[in-house]
């Protein structure tokens, strides 16, 4: 990571992450459109979307595919900024603060703090496990090599596992609207030094301890 071309600006992702988190963005979009269709006869009526009922049932999986590769792609490359370390723990007893916008009052935050950490890691975990569930009730290919009760037992999973994944990606659009400024970091790719300052101190200060090398 380094200071971006423009003065008071810091680059904070390259147009091939951005590019990638887009994918995932629109493919999430995609997935919990089309399976929600597939998930309750209530909803049924957003598989006019995809072109009905069988174009749903068909794209569903492969979309899926898309989104676990690119999510991979992705999640590789911000493993190393979101393990968790002391400093983390101690935002994390100061809830309060967070919540109350008392930024003064936590500790240094790096390229992600605690809250975006966990988040990160409950999307990772989600991911895997609609992949793997998904792979067990895919018609066609491979549900018929399992029973009956590994079926149902995987979709209610399947299920589950969509829905933390969902309220999850509804917290993480949420965040990035309440904290001004996140957008612009995947839309263009930068963020001011006020921005990074207040709220990644210590991402600011390695950026540029990196970029005076």
């Amino acid at each position: 990571m380094k200071s971006a071309d423009k003065p008071g600006l810091i680059q904070r992702y390259t147009a091939a992450e951005r590019t990638n988190h887009w994918i995932v963005a629109i493919t999430f979009v995609l997935l919990a459109l089309s399976g929600l269709a597939l998930f309750h006869p209530s909803m049924f009526w957003l598989s006019n979307l995809f072109g009905g009922g069988t174009w749903t049932r068909i794209l569903h999986p492969f979309l899926g595919i898309v989104m676990f590769v690119a999510f991979t792609v992705l999640a590789l490359g911000f493993w190393r900024d979101n393990l968790l370390d002391r400093n983390d723990r101690a935002w994390l007893s100061k809830l309060g603060d967070v919540l109350n916008n008392r930024e003064e009052a936590l500790p240094e935050v790096g390229r992600y703090n605690a809250g975006q950490k966990l988040l990160f890691f409950v999307m990772v975990a989600c991911v895997l496990l609609l992949l793997v569930t998904g792979i067990v009730i895919w018609r066609v290919y491979f549900s018929g090599y399992y029973s009956i009760g590994v079926l149902r037992a995987a979709s209610v999973l399947h299920a589950i596992c969509a829905f933390v994944l969902i309220c999850g990606i509804i917290v993480h659009i949420y965040a990035a609207l309440w904290i001004k400024g996140s957008i612009r970091a995947m839309t263009r790719g930068t963020v001011t030094h006020g921005w990074a300052w207040k709220h990644h101190r210590a991402w600011f200060r390695q950026v540029f301890r990196q970029g005076n090398k």
